[in-house]
C-alpha cells in the first residue's frame, strides 16, 4: 500500500479504472464504511420517521398468496427505539387498537422515567458493548471476501464506488456469528465524497442453518438495502427489498418477499424529561 487512503485517489468519474483501489484499499474503506455507519446509527436516534412493511407471501410457482402492509411511527425513547403501529393495510387502526398502542408507549414511557441510575449504567454498557461486537463483525467481513472495484457509477447524483464482494477461499471465522459470511455474495456502492456506504444488494449463494437446522435460508435469497443523505448530516435507511425462501423447522418451505420504506425524517432534540403520550400533542 502507498499510505493513501481511497478518499485520496484520483478517480476521474466514469471512465476511472476498475484496477484503481487495491482489494488491501478497499478492506481499509470497508472499515472506515463501518465506523460511519456505526455513528449514522448513534444519530438516527434524534430522528422520528415513518416506517412502512409490505409483506407478500409466495406459494411454491412464486405466486402471491397473501399480502399485509404495516405502517409504524417510530421514535426513540430514552435511546430505545420504539415503534407505534399507526395503520394496517394502509387504513388507520381503528379507535380501540389505536389506544393499545398509546398505552403500550405509555407504559415503556414510564418505565424509563423511574429508571435508576445503575440501571441506566447497565444500559449504556450493553449498547456499547453492541457497537464493540458490530466493529469486530465488520472486521471479519474485510477478511472474509475478496474485493474487487467494478466501476465508478452516478447514484442519486452522486458518485459512487461499486464494489463486489465475492467469499476468499480458506475464510476462517472467528465469531460465531460470522460463519455465514462465505454463504453470501454482494455488491456495494459506497458514496465516493463521504465514504459512506449508499447501497447494498446482498445474494445468498449457499444454504444457511440457524439452530439445530430449525431454520434454513435458501440459495437464491436475496436483500437490497439502500440509504440517503438526511439534512446534510446522516445517512439514514431509505429502502429494504428482501426476497427469502426458507424451511422453518419440518415445515415445508415458503418464499416471503418483504418491501420497507422509510420516509418523513425528523429531528427533535431530547429534552431534559421525558413527556407523557398525551402531552405530545399539546401546544402549551
Amino acid at each position: 500500500m502507498t499510505g493513501e487512503t481511497p478518499a485520496d485517489l484520483p478517480l476521474p468519474g466514469a471512465s476511472a479504472s476498475p484496477a484503481t483501489l487495491s482489494n488491501d484499499q478497499i478492506k481499509d474503506l470497508i472499515r472506515q464504511v463501518a465506523e460511519k455507519d456505526i455513528e449514522n446509527d448513534k444519530r438516527q436516534r434524534d430522528y422520528t420517521y415513518i416506517q412502512r412493511s409490505e409483506e407478500h407471501k409466495l406459494n411454491g410457482k412464486g405466486e402471491v398468496t397473501s399480502t399485509e402492509t404495516k405502517t409504524f411511527e417510530v421514535m426513540e425513547i430514552y435511546g430505545e427505539s420504539v415503534e407505534r403501529l399507526i395503520a394496517k393495510n394502509d387504513k388507520p387502526l381503528p379507535e380501540k387498537d389505536a389506544a393499545k398502542e398509546e398505552e403500550k408507549i405509555q407504559k415503556i414511557v414510564d418505565k424509563r422515567k423511574n429508571e435508576s441510575d445503575s440501571d441506566r449504567e447497565k444500559r449504556l454498557k450493553k449498547e456499547e458493548k453492541d457497537r464493540q461486537e458490530t466493529r469486530e463483525f465488520v472486521t471479519e467481513v474485510a477478511e472474509a471476501y475478496n474485493f474487487k472495484l467494478e466501476r465508478i457509477e452516478n447514484l442519486a447524483g452522486r458518485e459512487t464506488y461499486v464494489i463486489d464482494a465475492e467469499p476468499r477461499p480458506g475464510f476462517e471465522a472467528h465469531r460465531k456469528d460470522a460463519r455465514i459470511l462465505p454463504k453470501f455474495r454482494s455488491r456495494i456502492w459506497i458514496d465516493k465524497a463521504e465514504n459512506q456506504w449508499v447501497k447494498v444488494d446482498a445474494e445468498c449463494i449457499d444454504t444457511v442453518s440457524f439452530g439445530l437446522f430449525l431454520a434454513r435460508i435458501h440459495k437464491g435469497s436475496r436483500i437490497l438495502v439502500e440509504t440517503s443523505r438526511v439534512n446534510d448530516e446522516v445517512w439514514l435507511p431509505r429502502h429494504v427489498a428482501v426476497h427469502v425462501d426458507v424451511r422453518l423447522a419440518l415445515l415445508k418451505n415458503y418464499n416471503l418477499d418483504q418491501d420497507i420504506t422509510y420516509k418523513d425524517y425528523k429531528k427533535f432534540h431530547t429534552a431534559t424529561r421525558i413527556i407523557s403520550v398525551g402531552e405530545v400533542n399539546d401546544p402549551k
